[in-house]
């Protein structure tokens, strides 16, 4: 199968498009009006009436910890020059902005994930809010800076379900990431550091199976970033044609997920320009028209043009240039909820 033509985790793209979950029939210009006790409404309401989708029960809680962390809480709909499928929360001192990521389509476990915007596409900081926010708690406490009661003291009630300050000295874990992985979850940066400490002390047999556990398709399904790293890996130790095949492989996901520029992993894959040429034929009235000869339905053409789109926006971060077509693909894939996110802005 040709590389590009909109996989994703193992089903086409677009034909993962169907499954996508949302309510037909809400303005977006009519937000609800939240719950009083939630100290950030505007954000619930987004979720609800233009994400068209349920808001993470404790997101609340997550935007008091990065507002205590030093961030700036963003509008929801403060989404210009960023992927249209994100969801902004917060604005960080260097700028970095952390926010939801509202799936075309959702892989079981990653309905929405948090991540950080970056001009190719979206680095997953966790695959949900409530595992992000055991992280920032345990971070912070393994910290010796000042600033730590800060964190803690944003936390109300929710702070009962989560991490406990000071559990992180009680287990007489030295290292942060050790404690991460064993007791919080996975974390792509957690494990690529793994494999980079096994390369500092030349264990290149546990870099390699580190390495390659990161790519099982249940611990980051829909993210290519595990594979991309896991090419770079096998390149690092001289294995060339295997690290070409799994560039290649990475390439069958979204393009904004690769947690790099495109180009540094075409490299890799030892291609030029040619896969970049392939999407851009699809997406021509006489690509679209080739696939109608072959009897794919309109709809199915329209969000596999979606997804290609996407994947050339991501090549030079030109998200704003593509936003209006990618809507009108879902518009005329019947999917006017999406549409109407996917334009939404402040």
């Amino acid at each position: 199968m040709k590389i590009g033509g909109g996989l994703v985790y193992g089903l086409p793209r677009a034909t993962a498009l169907n499954t996508l979950f949302f309510r037909r029939g809400i303005a977006i210009s009519s937000l609800s009006v939240c719950s009083s006790r939630s100290p950030f409404p505007e954000h619930i309401s987004f979720i609800k009436n233009v994400a068209t989708t349920e808001p993470p029960q404790h997101l609340s809680y997550l935007l008091r910890l990065l507002k205590a962390r030093g961030g700036s809480i963003i509008s929801p709909g403060a989404k210009q020059g960023l992927i249209p499928l994100a969801i902004p929360l917060a604005k960080s001192s260097s700028g970095a902005v952390t926010a939801l990521l509202r799936w075309p389509t959702a892989p079981s476990g990653l309905e929405m994930p948090v991540v950080e915007v970056q001009k190719h596409g979206v680095w997953l900081l966790a695959r949900n809010v409530e595992q992000f926010i055991n992280r920032i708690l345990v971070e912070e406490d393994a910290k010796t800076s000042l600033g730590i009661d800060k964190v803690f003291l944003a936390a109300t009630e929710d702070g009962e379900k989560f991490y406990q300050k000071g559990d992180f000295a009680k287990s007489q874990i030295s290292d942060t990431d050790v404690y991460l992985l064993r007791k919080v979850g996975l974390f792509p940066d957690v494990i690529e550091r793994k494999v980079m400490h096994h390369f500092a002390k030349e264990d290149h047999v546990s870099a390699l199976v580190t390495a390659e556990f990161y790519t099982k398709k249940e611990h980051f399904p829909g993210f290519a970033r595990p594979f991309v790293f896991n090419a770079e890996v096998l390149l690092k130790v001289g294995r060339n044609l295997e690290a070409k095949d799994a560039a290649r492989g990475a390439l069958k996901s979204p393009w904004w997920t690769l947690g790099c520029k495109y180009q540094e992993v075409a490299q890799i894959a030892q291609w030029e320009d040619e896969q970049i040429e392939y999407i851009k034929g699809k997406v021509t009235e006489e690509g679209k028209q080739e696939d109608l000869n072959k009897g794919k339905p309109r709809a199915q053409i329209a969000l596999d043009e979606a997804a290609f789109l996407l994947d050339l926006a991501s090549v030079e971060g030109t998200w704003d240039d593509s936003v209006q077509r990618v809507a009108e693909c879902y518009k005329e894939a019947g999917l006017h909820n999406i549409a109407a996110f996917m334009l939404y802005r402040d």
